[in-house]
């Protein structure tokens, strides 16, 4: 098994997701009492949510090189940033290391190209739904018609998520909200939402939709360990 490693804290409280799915999965996949082998390098968010609102995506990009050469040399096998909008540096995250890097979108537009599906609504921060870095890695590399909400949409998605999910406030009223903003999705032709906030799975899951979600933070949890299993047991 390969040790995973996680640049996390961006909010902790999706990091603890990431934690707790890696380890249920390779219990899934392994049996009896296997756990995960990870490292995480868990970053101040405070931090990372002054320079993204400053729009100091240079100091950004040098804190994630930093965290991912500090797995590295750790004794990390491959890197996994445990959070959508901070793939904005992936391809320099990738670059500065000599070890596999897992990338978030990627894994998600493989199990949906995989489902057969090809218009897509997508769910995050301003800065995932507004810039190209993600939407347009999955038109390019992937052919999906990617939409978003309109714009008063996008910014209610963006508070919720920095004024409530990231401070782990849950609340019954902005559940509504999001379901609202699916609902206009739905109805301009979206088959699927992705969820491109690894805090949203904290609000909204399958079981409030009528058509597929798509959990960004599970499925690249799940994708770090079938790279970290393979050659450990069979491929499924």
């Amino acid at each position: 098994m390969k040790t995973i490693g996680l640049i996390g804290g961006m909010s902790w409280e999706s990091s603890l997701l990431y934690y707790q799915i890696i380890n249920e999965y390779v219990k899934e996949r392994l049996g009896g009492h296997n756990s995960a082998k990870s490292l995480m390098y868990s970053v101040n968010f405070q931090e990372i949510k002054t320079l993204q609102h400053q729009g100091n995506w240079d100091q950004a990009t040098r804190m994630m090189i930093d965290s991912a050469q500090k797995l590295e040399m750790a004794g990390a096998d491959l890197i996994v940033i445990c959070t959508n909008t901070m793939h904005k540096m992936a391809q320099e995250v990738e670059r500065s290391v000599s070890i596999p890097f897992i990338h978030i979108a990627d894994s998600t537009a493989i199990q949906i190209v995989k489902d057969g599906i090809k218009k897509v609504a997508l769910l995050g921060t301003s800065f995932t739904m507004e810039q190209d870095f993600y939407k347009g890695r999955l038109t390019e590399k992937f052919g999906l018609d990617v939409i978003v909400p309109n714009e008063v949409e996008r910014l209610a998605i963006h508070d919720i998520i920095y004024q409530e999910l990231c401070l782990g406030m849950i609340k019954e009223e902005s559940k509504q909200t999001y379901l609202k903003i699916i609902n206009n999705l739905k109805l301009q032709g979206a088959e699927a939402i992705i969820l491109g906030c690894t805090e949203i799975t904290l609000l909204i899951s399958q079981d409030d939709c009528s058509i597929p979600v798509y959990d960004t933070t599970r499925i690249h949890a799940e994708s770090a360990i079938d790279f970290a299993l393979r050659g450990t047991i069979q491929d499924s």
